[in-house]
């Protein structure tokens, strides 16, 4: 059964992306560190944001019958994880206080959710459309 989403979680959806990553970038920018510390967290929110779409995509796609390789589901999966712990990693070796890496931790996973559930519900709205 396929039904378009709901305005209030499309929104809630694009918020939650929306102040995730805005918060992240905000902090970014704002923050002491080298130019190089900043890329390297920024590729990583980057590279996290992409491969909790894809893992999102292929758990649907597998869902709906669609062709999806074990490779290509399990590069979506390892890259997901690998973000994580690469931010994890970057935190836990740099030299800020505790509230800012639990700042960057916590902004981005939701920016993770957001992308993740503004990817399932664009994919709703496109499965109502052609219903």
């Amino acid at each position: 059964m396929n039904q378009q989403p709901s305005t209030a979680f499309v929104a809630a959806s694009w918020i939650a992306l929306a102040t995730g990553m805005a918060g992240f970038l905000v902090g970014l920018w704002r923050a002491e560190m080298l130019l190089n510390e900043k890329g390297y967290y920024f590729t990583i929110l980057m590279y996290g944001l992409f491969a909790a779409v894809s893992v999102q995509k292929c758990v649907r796609d597998r869902l709906e019958g669609i062709l999806v390789t074990d490779i290509y589901y399990g590069i979506c999966w390892f890259s997901t994880v690998l973000s994580i712990v690469l931010l994890i990693v970057g935190l836990w070796n740099a030299t800020l206080l505790p509230s800012e890496k639990g700042f960057y931790a916590f902004a981005f996973l939701l920016s993770m959710f957001g992308a993740i559930a503004v990817q399932k519900n664009i994919r709703d709205a496109q499965s109502s459309e052609r219903k």
